[in-house]
């Protein structure tokens, strides 16, 4: 009688320890996602202090902007995965070069890619918006400013992947929360100027009130120091005597090559998923109007402060997953998995009950504000109201296909769920909205929520099944069959610092004792 006990009780033990794990990784990249989000949050609800009108266009910008950003980040953002297989099969000197790597290709598809979008962006907006020149005007400088300045955010993310992949994410959280001050520091001194926020918070004599300008150059500003911390610790003498983080500066065709193998299936999944959701906003939900988009913009500002914690934990499950696999224990891979799954759907589910109750005190937050006729307000606050429950709707599924979607990066599957996310974007959330707004337009923008609600729980649904099947498996990134790799395997791991030295984010900057130059 006393094994059935002692099971459980080992049960109850591994499952503690499974979830201490996960969320001695999860919560500093969650706290760097939500640093990340209330940034992001913030800046839209002191534009929305300016007007309905920069709310839409700011939207409209970022959107159309972040989606040629995210093409390229969907490639560089593999470097988690390779740092992370190396750091559990005992080879974590190997993983510099992967960061290094992705930051010469991310100057090189700036260039090639980022900078002429920049030049033909104005035509976008022109096409989408044919006639309202200020909205158009408004777009096209927040957007150029977001896409120029996009170089240091492409160029930073190698690195920070590198440091999630270590399982020191830390160091990011540091240095996100020092950007996101910096960043809400600009953005109330070069939106507001000498004016301030009438009645809330005065400004600083001598400077001009800027409006949108203000906050997307603020949002540059805030690019360059997310860039700037991890990039010199990454360089400073601890890392570099450590895991000789220097030694592999220069561009490796070989090692982009990897890279390009393995994340350009994340290209085409974050690329098409962003612009579907770009033509979502700004043409089928912007067909019924400027209100709408406003409120279909504030409705997405929740959505994202909702699921970048989630995003957080997705990050760290691939480091988890892939540090796992690279030791050869999948099956730990997967329960950790699971355990970042419930963790993602519980705090999902309870947003989704909070965005129920509280939407409409949500949405008269961005509009409280501004100079906008009361009939106006009325009329954003009763349409954001409907797309909060929307967004509630999807919540929890939402979060098993974030989360399994970090497992399956974790352990190199990567192509079928980025072709499969494609399809599903451009048949149901551009498809979708099309059928909508054609057929049902008698509910107004409702319509395409609807279709893009569909579009996520099928995706949810379909990374679940697919990372339970356990097709991952037959997966090798690193070539294990080599007599090095198995003889690193079948010795114990002493991977890096002791763990209280490896957490510690601003010790990471020096290492006095080291002498390296």
């Amino acid at each position: 009688m006393a094994e059935p006990a002692t099971d459980s009780t080992d049960q109850q033990h591994s499952l503690r320890a499974a979830m201490n794990e996960v969320w001695s990784l999860a919560w500093p990249t969650v706290l760097t996602m939500t640093s990340f989000t209330i940034m992001q949050f913030v800046d839209k609800l002191m534009v929305s202090k300016v007007g309905p009108l920069e709310v839409a266009a700011q939207g409209n910008a970022g959107t159309w902007a972040f989606a040629v950003i995210a093409t390229v980040m969907g490639v560089v953002t593999v470097v988690n995965t390779y740092v992370s297989q190396h750091l559990g099969s005992g080879s974590p000197e190997k993983g510099p070069k992967y960061a290094w790597s992705a930051g010469w290709m991310s100057v090189f598809f700036w260039t090639i890619i980022i900078l002429p979008w920049a030049f033909l962006i104005h035509h976008v907006f022109e096409f989408i918006h044919s006639g309202n020149e200020e909205l158009i005007s408004l777009e096209t400088e927040y957007a150029v400013y977001t896409l120029v300045g996009s170089l240091f955010l492409l160029v930073g993310r190698g690195f920070s992947q590198y440091f999630f992949g270590m399982h020191k994410p830390k160091i990011i959280t540091v240095s996100t929360v020092i950007a996101n001050v910096i960043n809400v520091t600009a953005n109330y001194i070069l939106i507001f100027g000498e004016e301030g926020i009438p009645s809330l918070f005065p400004g600083i004599p001598g400077t001009p009130a800027l409006g949108l300008k203000g906050a997307a150059i603020a949002t540059v500003i805030g690019m360059f120091m997310e860039m700037l911390i991890p990039f010199l610790i990454f360089i400073g003498p601890k890392f570099h005597k450590q895991y000789l983080t220097r030694s592999a500066w220069r561009p490796c065709l070989k090692t982009m090559k990897e890279i390009f193998r393995l994340g350009w299936p994340g290209s085409i999944q974050w690329g098409n998923e962003i612009i579907c959701w770009a033509l979502f906003m700004t043409v089928f939900v912007g067909t019924f109007g400027t209100n709408d988009m406003a409120a279909g913009w504030i409705a997405l500002g929740y959505l994202h402060l909702s699921f970048m914690p989630a995003i957080g934990i997705n990050v760290a499950v691939n480091s988890i997953v892939g540090k796992y696999i690279g030791a050869g224990n999948p099956d730990v891979a997967v329960s950790r998995a699971r355990v970042g799954v419930a963790m993602a759907a519980i705090y999902m589910s309870v947003c989704a009950a909070i965005f129920i109750i509280f939407r409409h005190d949500f949405i008269a937050w961005f509009v409280s504000g501004a100079d906008t006729p009361p009939e106006e307000k009325a009329a954003i606050i009763e349409i954001g109201a409907k797309m909060l429950i929307m967004v509630a709707i999807f919540q929890t599924i939402d979060a098993l296909g974030i989360v399994y979607t970090g497992a399956l990066r974790g352990a190199g599957d990567t192509v079928w769920p980025g072709v499969v996310t494609a399809i599903y974007s451009w048949v149901l959330i551009v498809g979708g909205g099309w059928v909508a707004v054609t057929f049902f337009s008698e509910i107004g923008s409702i319509g395409p929520w609807i279709a893009a609600s569909t579009y996520v729980i099928l995706i949810g649904l379909t990374m679940a099944v697919r990372f339970e099947k356990g097709g991952w498996r037959s997966i090798d990134l690193l070539g294990r069959n080599t007599i090095e790799d198995e003889a690193r395997r079948a010795s114990p791991l002493t991977i890096g610092p002791p763990a209280s030295e490896a957490d510690g984010a601003i010790a990471d900057f020096v290492d006095p004792t080291d002498p390296t130059p």
